[in-house]
């Protein structure tokens, strides 16, 4: 699933190229991405139509795009959707791009793992080209037609490859969907989200807390999370993945915030001392600050940016997706474990496993 990093590339991109435009038309190609949408596939084209973007948002993982009677399309891209547009150009002055603006051909090479499994190796080398988005894209679930500018000119799109501007989901798997929802304030007054200084969040993201990069949480400090953390008995690496207390991290982040404080993710939060896991938090916002200015991690063809380019942060990994390779800090093999369900890719020799629980570090 996108993490931090590579929804906020999404987000960055929404801002640049829809934002401002109003939504002249739907075409719903299949009905199931709406499947959180009260009333129906219906009722999201009636709601949406006519309405006019005003700021694309992000919390954590969380995706918004707010409209202009106080709504919002809430955006979920699960493990394969992606948000692409066509027919728009960013107008002077919008927000620049995190990451690079063009996308290396999807290649495989199967000597660049032990196990002779092809790699994508998109992500590895300087991208060269910007991904041709057909007009006949396969596994496009919604297009929503825009105003050919920022205005409510009617769009010149017949929905067959024509030159007007369009947003279109695109889901193989169809995990992730759209749907039009209420904006509630936030419980603490502060902006919902990067993107908006709006105090407004989707009324179904109200259990999304802050995320590290949030300035929000940057001001009031990390002290509540890492209570919070240290308060319990589950493993860290599970800690990070709750966005009940900490949003945006997924097991790719995870992994490499692990990987460079020094610490198995097998470790209760409760047998780490307030340092350590500082440490942890500290290291994982500065590894997806780094995945952000690259565009974040792709692989196989996923994780792209509104305009198709992939992110190229997998060539600086540290940890994940890496076992059996050597560690890039001692040179000890990577192994990989089961932890609670995820993988974990860890340095046996720089994150010692917990043979039982541990004391405060």
């Amino acid at each position: 699933m996108p993490e931090l990093p590579e929804v906020e590339v999404v987000r960055a991109g929404l801002a640049r190229h829809v934002v401002g435009r109003t939504v002249t038309g739907v075409d719903v190609l299949d009905p199931r991405p709406l499947r959180r949408q009260d009333g129906g596939a219906q009722a999201f084209v009636d709601q949406l139509t006519g309405r006019t973007l005003t700021a694309a948002v992000r919390r954590g993982k969380f995706l918004w795009l707010t409209l202009d009677d106080g709504r919002a399309l809430s955006a979920h891209l699960g493990m394969s959707g992606q948000l692409l547009v066509r027919g728009t150009a960013a107008p002077a002055g919008a927000e620049a791009a995190p990451g690079p603006v063009s996308a290396a051909p999807f290649l495989v090479d199967p000597d660049t793992q032990p196990n002779g499994r092809p790699v994508d190796l998109s992500a590895t080398e300087q991208p060269r080209y910007v991904r041709d988005i057909s007009t006949s894209l396969r596994h496009l679930r919604v297009r929503i037609h825009l105003s050919t500018d920022l205005s409510t000119e009617p769009s010149t799109d017949d929905g067959d490859g024509g030159d007007g501007a369009a947003l279109d989901l695109v889901d193989q798997r169809m995990l992730g969907g759209l749907h039009v929802i209420d904006l509630i304030p936030t419980a603490d007054g502060a902006p919902g989200g990067a993107g908006s200084p709006e105090p407004l969040l989707p009324a179904d993201a109200t259990h999304i807390a802050r995320d590290l990069l949030d300035p929000a949480l940057q001001r009031t400090g990390p002290d509540g999370v890492i209570s919070r953390m240290r308060a319990s008995r589950r493993a860290i690496k599970t800690l990070l993945l709750d966005q009940g207390l900490v949003s945006g991290i997924g097991n790719i982040y995870a992994d490499e915030g692990l990987w460079e404080s020094g610490v198995h993710g097998l470790r209760p939060g409760a047998a780490l001392g307030p340092r350590v896991v500082a440490r942890i938090l500290e290291s994982t916002a500065e590894v997806m600050t780094k995945a952000l200015e690259v565009g974040g991690t792709s692989f196989d063809a996923l994780y792209v940016d509104v305009e198709g380019a992939a992110g190229f942060f997998a060539r600086e990994l540290g940890a994940y997706g890496r076992q059996g390779l050597e560690c890039r800090r001692c040179g000890a093999t990577m192994l990989r474990e089961v932890l609670g369900g995820r993988s974990h890719t860890y340095c046996p020799s720089c994150q010692t496993r917990p043979r039982r629980p541990g004391r405060p570090q």
